[in-house]
C-alpha cells in the first residue's frame, strides 16, 4: 500500500511539473510547426546547395548557415515540445492505470464476499426451500424477485470485473505505446542534436574562412555602403518631391473650397434665411482655409484609406521575391567576430539573377531612378513607400497605378535585391516585421 501512494504521488508530481512546462499548443499545432520547419530547412539546404556552387564564401552562405543553425534548434526544441506532450498523456494513463487497479481491487473484493456469504448460507437459501418458505402468494413472488435481482446484481459485479480489466489492459497498452513513441522521439531528438553539431562546425569553417578574406569583405561592405548611401539620398529626395506635389494639391483643394465657399456666400438669399447662409458660409470658409491637424500632407480620402489598409497588413504582405534568403537584414549587423559591422537601412535578399519582382502592396509607382548600373523602382501606398533595387527590365513607368503582386522587374546581375520601407518622414522599418511569415 506504501508503494501504491508513493508511485501516485510521484505520478502527480511529474504530472504537474510537465504541465507547467508544456507550451499552450496542442499536438496537431507542433506537428504543423515541425512539419514546417523541415520545409524550410530543406529551402535553406537548396540554397546553400547553390551558393557551394561557387567556390568562395560570402556572407549571404553565412547568413544561410545560420539561419538553418536556429531553424535546427527550433526543430529540437519543437521535439522536445512533443516529449512533454507524450510523458503528460504517459502520467495521466499511468493515475488512471493505478486508478482503475484500486477500483479492480475493489470489485474483486466484493464479489468474493458475495459470492463466500452466498456459499457459507447455500442451505438456508437454496431456491426452492426459500421460496416455498413463503407465508403467502405475494410473499412467494417478491422473494423470487429478490433471488433474480441478487442474480443479476452478482452478474452486474463479474461484468464490471470484466470491463474494469479490458479497460485495465487497454491503458497498459496505450501506455507501452506511449513509451515506443517516447523513445522514438529521443532517438529523433538525439538524431538532431547530432546533426546540429555538424553544421555548427561546417558554419565555423566558413567563419575561419571569411576571416582570411576579411579586407575583401571591408570592401565590398564599403562599396555597399557607398551603393547604399546613393540609394538613400535618391529615397530622401523621391519622398521629398512626393511630399511637395502633396503639399500643392492640398493648397489647390483648399483654394477650390474657399472659392466655392465664398461663391455660396455672395449667392442671393431670402430673408429672414439670409443670416443663416452668411453663417453656413463662413462656417465653410474657415473649414476650407484650416489646416489639418493631420502631419502627413498625404492627407486626401484616398491616401488615408490606402495608408490605413497598408498598416491593417503589417505582418501580411507577400515577399517581394517568390524565392529567396536574407543575406543581411535591416539594422545593425555584425560579421567575423564583430569585426565587420553594417547598418543595413532594408534587407537584403540574395536570389537568382533574373527572378521576377513583385510589389507587395497596391500603390503608385513614386519615381524609376538609376543608381549606377542598376535601377530602383519607388511605389507609393499613402504616406508609405516601398523600394525595389538592384533591377533590370523594368516593366513600370512613373505615375502608374499597380496592384499587389505585379510585376515591376527583374533582379539584375548582382543576385540581390535591396527592399526598403520608409516613410513621409523618410523613416525607415524593419521590412521582416511586415512582411508574411
Amino acid at each position: 500500500m506504501r508503494k501504491l501512494l508513493l508511485f501516485g504521488l510521484i505520478g502527480l508530481t511529474i504530472a504537474v511539473n510537465a504541465l507547467s512546462q508544456t507550451p499552450a499548443q496542442t499536438r496537431a499545432d507542433l506537428e504543423k510547426e515541425r512539419e514546417a520547419i523541415q520545409k524550410e530547412i530543406e529551402q535553406v539546404r537548396q540554397s546553400l546547395d547553390q551558393t557551394k556552387k561557387n567556390k568562395k564564401e560570402t556572407l549571404g552562405q553565412l547568413a544561410l548557415l545560420q539561419r538553418r543553425l536556429r531553424l535546427r534548434e527550433s526543430a529540437i526544441n519543437n521535439i522536445n515540445a512533443q516529449i512533454n506532450f507524450i510523458q503528460t498523456d504517459m502520467n495521466q494513463s499511468w493515475s488512471e492505470i493505478l486508478k482503475l487497479r484500486k477500483e479492480l481491487d475493489t470489485l474483486r473484493k466484493q464479489y468474493a464476499e458475495s459470492v463466500l456469504y452466498s456459499y457459507e448460507n447455500r442451505s438456508n437459501y437454496d431456491f426452492l426451500n426459500f421460496i416455498f418458505a413463503a407465508t403467502s402468494f405475494n410473499d412467494a413472488v417478491r422473494r423470487v424477485a429478490y433471488l433474480k435481482s441478487y442474480r443479476n446484481y452478482r452478474e452486474e459485479r463479474a461484468e464490471n470485473i470484466n470491463r474494469t480489466q479490458a479497460l485495465l489492459q487497454d491503458k497498459i497498452d496505450g501506455l507501452r505505446a506511449k513509451r515506443v513513441e517516447k523513445d522514438e522521439a529521443l532517438q529523433k531528438q538525439n538524431k538532431e542534436r547530432q546533426v546540429l553539431e555538424v553544421e555548427k562546425k561546417e558554419k565555423d569553417a566558413v567563419v575561419t574562412k571569411l576571416q582570411s578574406q576579411e579586407k575583401e569583405l571591408k570592401k565590398q561592405m564599403t562599396a555597399k555602403q557607398k551603393q547604399d548611401q546613393k540609394l538613400g539620398n535618391a529615397i530622401a529626395a523621391a519622398i521629398r518631391r512626393a511630399r511637395d506635389e502633396a503639399i500643392r494639391e492640398a493648397k489647390k483643394r483648399d483654394a477650390l473650397a474657399k472659392a466655392n465657399a465664398e461663391k455660396t456666400a455672395t449667392a442671393p438669399a431670402k430673408e429672414p434665411a439670409a443670416n443663416n447662409a452668411n453663417n453656413s458660409a463662413n462656417n465653410a470658409t474657415a473649414a476650407a482655409t484650416a489646416k489639418p491637424k493631420n502631419l502627413s500632407p498625404f492627407d486626401s480620402r484616398a491616401d488615408v484609406a490606402l495608408s490605413d489598409n497598408f498598416e491593417k497588413n503589417r505582418g501580411h504582405l507577400p515577399w517581394p521575391v517568390d524565392a529567396g534568403n536574407i543575406s543581411m537584414h535591416y539594422g545593425l549587423q555584425t560579421y567575423v567576430n564583430k569585426n565587420i559591422r553594417y547598418n543595413n537601412q532594408g534587407i537584403t535578399i540574395e536570389v537568382n539573377p533574373g527572378v521576377v519582382v513583385k510589389a507587395v502592396f497596391e500603390g503608385e509607382v513614386q519615381s524609376v531612378f538609376n543608381i549606377g548600373d542598376v535601377i530602383a523602382v519607388m511605389v507609393r501606398h499613402g504616406k508609405y513607400f516601398t523600394t525595389y533595387s538592384n533591377l533590370e527590365g523594368v516593366s513600370v513607368s512613373k505615375g502608374q497605378e499597380i496592384k499587389t503582386g505585379q510585376t515591376i522587374g527583374r533582379v539584375s546581375d548582382i543576385g540581390q535585391l535591396e527592399f526598403i520601407l520608409s516613410d513621409d518622414k523618410s523613416h525607415n522599418y524593419d521590412p521582416e516585421k511586415w512582411l508574411r511569415r
